[in-house]
């Protein structure tokens, strides 16, 4: 991580100011993430209860087309695709507000506000790993964000913003053909593409045109505009086949690591994001404790996931 002087990116929001409000949004995507998954599971379950155990149906098959229809329509589950949509908007905003290497993990923490919430609401008995796992994210996220910066600038240079929405679509194509060739890893393979995919999404929010100040047609004259609509579309179905297909655990595992490093990296390389003088090492130690902490509860059976 570097620890470089801080450089300058003008804006209504810069300094603390900008920190505060991003580290706010951050959270509250990790929250609204989090409970929204644990509102769907109460949903799925609920229908699940109702209609009870379908003889026809092996265990490890998926549930029938009507099942699944009718557990969307669920008020739990409706209130979670809201709190979705609300947890977008966050994460957009602490993407555009913090260095990436701190808004992604944050984020990604949703899996231990899930654990959280489900062994509160749901039952679910949480392992001592998985205690320990959570606590760890807490520590590492606390650490990470006192040793933060103020996000970098910007990036002026066109290439940029070509390269996320060209390589937004080359992950989907190639991610589509690639899995047509993958055999026993092919959920990991997913979750990894579509977290990567998550991750071009975030660098595509940070460096888009027309948000400071508002301008709609520098916007839409942005090819980071599009890439942030194509890299949220293709994530999101490279994650729903990666469910589809194998280890829900290893997707969700896999689909952390791409939404976090990969940004992380950008950011710090080309966006300037930097630690304070002094707490480069901090910083990395802590960003790769959260990171392995959030997959760590992740690859715990217990946790549910909308």
């Amino acid at each position: 991580m570097s620890s470089r002087s801080e450089p300058s990116r003008p804006g209504p929001c810069d300094g603390s100011t900008g920190l505060v409000i991003g580290l706010v949004a951050a959270v509250f995507a990790a929250l609204a993430y989090g409970t929204a998954s644990v509102l769907q599971a109460h949903g799925a379950r609920s229908v699940a209860d109702r209609q009870g155990p379908d003889e026809d149906r092996a265990p490890s098959h998926p549930p029938a087309l009507r099942s699944t229809l009718t557990a969307m329509v669920t008020v739990s589950f409706l209130a979670g695709v809201v709190l979705d949509g609300c947890g977008f908007v966050g994460n957009l905003v602490a993407a555009r507000l913090l260095p990436l290497f701190l808004a992604q993990p944050i984020v990604s923490a949703n899996l231990v506000v899930t654990a959280v919430l489900a062994s509160l609401f749901l039952h679910v008995r949480l392992r001592v790993r998985d205690r320990v796992a959570i606590g760890v994210v807490i520590v590492s996220l606390v650490i990470l964000s006192a040793a933060s910066a103020t996000e970098g600038h910007g990036h002026d240079g066109v290439w940029l913003h070509w390269t996320v929405l060209l390589l937004g679509v080359a992950l989907i194509v190639g991610g589509l053909g690639l899995l047509q060739m993958t055999g026993a890893h092919i959920a990991v393979i997913a979750g990894l593409l579509a977290g990567v995919d998550f991750g071009v999404m975030a660098v595509a929010v940070r460096i888009v045109h027309g948000l400071d100040p508002m301008s709609l047609s520098a916007m839409l004259a942005d090819p980071a505009c599009y890439a942030i609509v194509v890299c949220g579309v293709g994530g999101f179905y490279l994650f729903t086949v990666a469910l589809q297909t194998g280890s829900v655990n290893g997707a969700a595992a896999a689909l952390i690591v791409g939404e976090t490093v990969v940004p992380s990296a950008v950011g710090i390389a080309l966006l300037g994001d930097v630690t304070r003088s002094g707490w480069g090492p901090v910083a990395l130690i802590a960003f790769v404790a959260a990171v392995g902490g959030a997959a760590t509860v992740a690859t715990s059976p217990e946790v549910p996931r909308g």
